[in-house]
C-alpha cells in the first residue's frame, strides 16, 4: 500500500519538518519513503510545501498530481490543494486560519484549530504536530507511536526542550479529529 501526502502552508509553520518527520517515521518502521520539499525564496512567511510518499513497496516516482491526503495550514494552500485530493482521500484543514469554502463531498475533511491547540501547549509553532495527529486519527498511515518515536529520535538538538510539548500537541490533534468525527 502506498500513501501520498502533500503538506502546505507558510514558511515558518513547520511544513517541511512535518514532512521530514513522517518520512523518518516511515523509514524507521521499514517503509519506503520519498520526501520532496518546495519553498519560495523568502522562506519564513513565503509559501512552503512538501510531498511525502510512504509505501510498503518501492516508490516508482516521487511526483504526486492527486494526493491521497493533503494537510493545509493556510488559506492559499487550501485553495491550491483541496481540489487536487483524490476522491475518497483526506483533507486536514487548520481551521484556526482557514475557511473551508464549498466543501467537497467526495473526500473526508477534518477541520481542527491547529494554531489554538498548539498555543495551549506552549507555542503556535507546534501546529504541524496537531495537523499530523489529526491526519493519523482519520488515516493511520503509520502508528502514532512511530511518529512519537521519530520525534524522540529526529527532533534537532536545539529544539529538544520542545519535545514534550510536540508530543502533547500531536496527541491533542489526534483527539480533536476523533472528537470531530464523533460529532458528524
Amino acid at each position: 500500500m502506498e500513501t501520498s501526502i502533500i503538506i502546505s502552508g507558510f514558511g515558518g509553520q513547520g511544513v517541511l519538518f512535518a514532512g521530514q518527520l513522517l518520512a523518518y517515521a516511515g523509514m524507521d518502521n521499514g517503509r519506503f519513503v520519498t520526501w520532496i520539499p518546495s519553498y519560495g525564496p523568502e522562506m519564513r512567511g513565503g509559501t512552503a510545501n512538501c510531498t511525502v510518499i510512504i509505501s510498503h513497496d518501492p516508490v516508482g516516482a516521487p511526483i504526486v498530481a492527486e494526493p491521497d491526503i493533503a494537510l493545509v495550514f493556510n488559506q492559499p494552500s487550501y485553495a491550491k490543494y483541496a481540489p487536487l485530493v483524490k476522491p475518497g482521500g483526506l483533507l486536514v484543514v487548520n481551521s484556526s486560519i482557514v475557511q473551508v469554502e464549498a466543501p467537497r463531498r467526495d473526500i473526508d475533511i477534518v477541520t481542527i484549530p491547529a494554531n489554538d491547540l498548539a498555543a495551549e501547549f506552549g507555542t503556535v509553532k507546534m501546529l504541524n504536530m496537531a495537523m499530523i495527529g489529526a491526519m493519523l486519527a482519520r488515516h493511520l498511515v503509520l502508528p502514532v507511536t512511530a511518529v512519537e518515536e521519530a520525534l524522540h529520535d529526529h527532533l534537532p538538538e536545539n529544539k529538544q526542550q520542545f519535545l514534550q510539548g510536540n508530543l502533547e500537541v500531536l496527541r491533542a490533534g489526534f483527539r480533536a479529529a476523533v472528537l470531530e468525527a464523533a460529532l458528524v
